[in-house]
């Protein structure tokens, strides 16, 4: 790149959309892991309704974040955000304060209410119309943040509720969510770079290799090709496979070992995931990102079948981390998937029809994990199942390669 797209504002708005995935992962998506198992011990509630309660915030999510994409795009992120990170906050507060269980549904679903402001679709169409050339580059770059809080979202809360007890430890997640994405959203995201009279990528139209088409889409247009319905069902499997992994993983791994090294070994599996999604922002602009999320689904599946037929804690620990490679890869290859395909005008409301069908499936993963839990008396058989479902969606993600199917959208008519 040349200095001139080197010191790009949008390569800022990159920058902060980062710091908002980290603490937005690392305390809704990678702590609840460790609020499920302190809630169960806490008040003696059972995994199985803790994880529906955990499945209740994501269905939520799930249903307003097909609005998300369009407000961003819309409106802007400052005001989403902002608002998000309020929400978020007062819900993972409110669960230090729970004494019944409909309270700790009602504190899930307002967490989850809040993280929809958040998420991928959000960091994506915030950074969508910022960049074209350098679109592959830059949402995954941005989605480093999510890699950073699977790395030290549960060893942070871990040590917060050791240290100061659950109540506080919750107050102290929710400020930090505040006095940290607040300020990013108000004083640096910004709507569009033509805002500011600037170009995407930072690059003027006759300097570009390509022109950028401009296509609209309707999300009816979107739902009717194999390309979106593909993504979809795949990645809504794979997100749904990987939530309810991720809620159970300190359970799972405290069966063979020690608080302590429980924290190691998801600190581990999250500088894994971050290493995979740097490998992905490097080449992402330069692959067949279809062909690419077939093999990354390849790689979560061979994890999860080490870890459901590990003999040993070493070869659990093994399994975990084989997975935790392609945790980070999992949540952004949908969004770059639907960039490509569609373009930056319609990413908005397209990737926010995808993901409220992806969340719907991902909100029925911690209870899932939590139902085959009890029921079959272990791990074994849900993570079998997980990984023949990672299987199932890397052959349908790459079927659109094969000469007979072309998964490439096609202008609207």
């Amino acid at each position: 790149m040349t200095n001139a797209t080197q010191t790009f504002y949008g390569w800022r708005v990159v920058r902060a959309t980062l710091v908002v995935a980290f603490v937005a992962w690392a305390f809704a998506l990678y702590g609840p892991s460790v609020y499920i198992d302190a809630l169960s011990h806490t008040h003696g509630w059972s995994t199985a309704s803790v994880s529906m309660a955990l499945s209740m915030a994501f269905l939520v999510n799930a249903l307003s974040i097909g609005f998300v994409g369009t407000l961003v795009g819309r409106h802007g992120p400052q005001a989403v955000m902002s608002v998000g990170a309020i929400v978020m906050a007062l819900g993972i507060a409110a669960l230090g304060q729970v004494s019944q269980p409909w309270q700790m549904v009602a504190a899930f679903i307002t967490m989850g209410l809040g993280w929809s402001c958040l998420s991928t679709i959000a960091v994506s169409a915030t950074i969508a119309p910022w960049f074209e050339k350098f679109q592959g580059k830059a949402i995954s770059t941005a989605l480093l943040g999510a890699s950073l809080g699977g790395m030290l979202g549960v060893p942070i809360t871990l040590f917060l509720v050791q240290t100061f007890g659950f109540t506080a430890a919750m107050a102290i997640i929710g400020t930090v969510t505040v006095l940290t994405i607040l300020p990013i959203s108000i004083f640096i995201l910004r709507r569009r770079p033509q805002d500011m009279g600037l170009w995407p990528d930072g690059l003027a139209p006759e300097v570009r290799d390509e022109p950028v088409i401009e296509r609209e889409w309707t999300r009816g247009q979107a739902l009717k090709t194999f390309a979106l319905r593909s993504t979809i069902i795949t990645f809504g499997l794979a997100l749904m496979v990987q939530l309810g992994f991720l809620s159970q993983q300190v359970k799972l791994l405290q069966t063979e070992l020690s608080p302590t090294l429980t924290g190691l070994t998801i600190l581990a599996s999250g500088s894994l995931a971050f290493i995979g999604r740097v490998v992905l922002a490097r080449v992402a602009d330069r692959v067949n990102i279809r062909l690419a999320a077939a093999v990354v689904l390849w790689l979560a599946a061979a994890g999860l079948l080490v870890a459901a037929f590990a003999s040993t804690a070493t070869w659990l620990v093994i399994g975990v981390l084989l997975f935790g490679l392609n945790v980070g890869n999992i949540t952004t290859l949908p969004a770059l998937i639907v960039r490509r395909e569609f373009g930056a005008p319609s990413f908005g409301k397209v990737f926010g029809i995808t993901g409220t069908f992806m969340q719907l499936m991902n909100a029925c993963g911690p209870a899932l994990f939590g139902f085959l839990h009890d029921t079959t008396g272990g791990y074994d058989t849900p993570i079998t199942i997980a990984a023949l479902v990672m299987i199932a969606g890397s052959l349908l993600i790459a079927h659109g390669q094969w000469p007979w199917r072309q998964a490439r959208a096609v202008t609207p008519n």
